[in-house]
């Protein structure tokens, strides 16, 4: 009801109807603008319901997308005209899982108690094998400086390879009378330890890149316990390191089986090629051993020694065992797995590469009958040697060539062999070369420490 009107005379016909007429036109005009609201207040929500009934659709078909991606890509390989790589259809992938590579039966003999070395083992190629202990003198225009590994010449080098009374570079070098020591320096009580040994069970850890992996006990018979040393090289930082953890020597330097051994002034600033001086010259740090055992500390030994010889050295009269590589057989796939993983400086690789390629090296041929070795790259992680002058020989030559070029010593394994092989037709390095699945049922294999 709108307000009484004041000031108006009572009975004024014309007023009246001015009144009436003023009236109804408000009202008419107030139910226009009503009308008007209510027309605007439709289509607002009209449209939101468009909008919302087109935001589901098309976010269900979003919500699918994926699924019918995957359903279509077979088609995707008719299209000539775009390239598309696989990972620009789906979201990124989790890391795929390594490959499992499963252990296969070994047939170890039961007991080692009255177990004998045949007599007709050591009829291997025998010649006399001695080694430089002292770089050439340098002159006063051309010093040099020391290196454990010396200083080999290419002539040197060459010449080495023939099977032949010799003396060779097989590190441990001095320098001069007055340098410093060129490194892997042990103390005296370490030496004499050592010197005892016939037979060895080695490993290593330098820079704190590994756990302390200890033998399998039960697994170990008392009479390796007794006869076997088992010797773990560390350097000072991995000792301290191994401290915190709880893992500290006795009073006479062992951890479970393990005689552990302090390297100190280590000979190369490449933790990796410092651990290829235990790895390959056994018979330099235990001249008096007969057969060693090198496993990498990323292994765990649950296998008796004698039986680990009598398998792979005895059994199939051999003198050096060492398996193949689990997936790559030709050097040629390992130079570019290592350059895909930046295990190495790409330029050295190349350059050692080229130089072995120039000097004979072909690539690994699966079909060939004759082929010298079942595959060209290693697992080199477990070996197992009797210390014969053709197995000293090579594992120099082999230690030689990761010296001179790079610490990946699977590149250079088939090379040395071959070499070896070709230029002593009739003097033979009697190499066993077993499955990998071997080498995994008889060790247990982990993992390196995070860095």
């Amino acid at each position: 009801m709108l307000p009484e009107r004041r000031g108006v005379p009572v009975g004024s016909d014309l007023i009246k109807a001015a009144d009436h007429n003023s009236d109804y036109g408000l009202r008419a005009a107030r139910r226009s603008r009503r009308a008007g609201r209510m027309r605007l207040l439709f289509w607002l929500f009209s449209l939101a319901a468009l909008f919302s009934i087109c935001f589901a659709i098309f976010g269900f078909k979003m919500f699918f997308h994926g699924v019918e991606d995957h359903q279509s890509l077979p088609s995707l390989r008719d299209m000539k005209d775009v390239s598309i790589e696989p990972y620009t259809l789906e979201k990124p992938k989790k890391k795929p899982h390594r490959a499992r590579f499963n252990p296969c039966e070994v047939e170890l003999i039961d007991s080692v108690d009255l177990l004998n070395e045949p007599k007709s083992f050591w009829k291997f190629v025998n010649f006399s094998l001695q080694y430089i202990q002292t770089d050439h003198t340098p002159s006063h225009e051309n010093p040099i400086t020391p290196r454990f590994g010396g200083h080999q010449t290419l002539e040197e080098r060459e010449q080495s390879f023939h099977v032949s009374n010799q003396t060779i570079h097989c590190g441990f070098i001095k320098g001069p009378e007055g340098s410093p020591n060129t490194g892997f320096d042990l103390v005296n009580e370490d030496k004499m330890y050592m010197n005892s040994c016939t037979v060895v069970v080695s490993s290593c850890i330098f820079g704190s890149s590994d756990f302390l992996r200890r033998p399998t006990s039960k697994m170990i018979s008392e009479y390796s316990k007794k006869n076997v040393c088992f010797v773990m090289f560390v350097d000072k930082e991995t000792l301290v390191k191994l401290s915190k953890e709880g893992s500290i020597p006795d009073e006479k330097g062992f951890i479970g089986l393990w005689r552990i051994i302090v390297v100190n002034n280590l000979p190369y600033n490449d933790m990796r090629k410092t651990g290829k001086v235990p790895k390959f010259l056994s018979h330099r740090l235990f001249p008096s051993a007969r057969y060693s055992i090198w496993l990498d500390s990323k292994m765990r030994l649950h296998t008796d020694p004698i039986q680990i010889i009598e398998y792979f050295l005895w059994r199939k009269k051999s003198e050096f065992a060492i398996s193949n590589h689990y997936t790559r057989h030709c050097v040629w796939d390992e130079v570019q797995q290592n350059k895909r993983l930046n295990k190495y400086n790409h330029t050295a690789i190349d350059e050692q590469f080229l130089f072995y390629q120039s000097d004979g090296l072909h690539k690994f041929n699966h079909s060939d009958p004759n082929k010298p070795l079942p595959s060209y790259v290693p697992e080199g992680s477990f070996i197992v040697r009797a210390h014969t002058p053709m197995s000293n020989l090579f594992s120099c030559l082999w230690f030689n060539e990761v010296d001179r070029f790079t610490s990946r010593d699977q590149l250079s394994f088939g090379y040395t062999f071959l070499k070896l092989k070709r230029m002593n037709p009739d003097k033979p390095l009697v190499l066993h070369m077993f499955k990998d699945c071997e080498r995994r049922a008889i060790t247990k294999l982990f993992h390196h420490r995070n860095p």
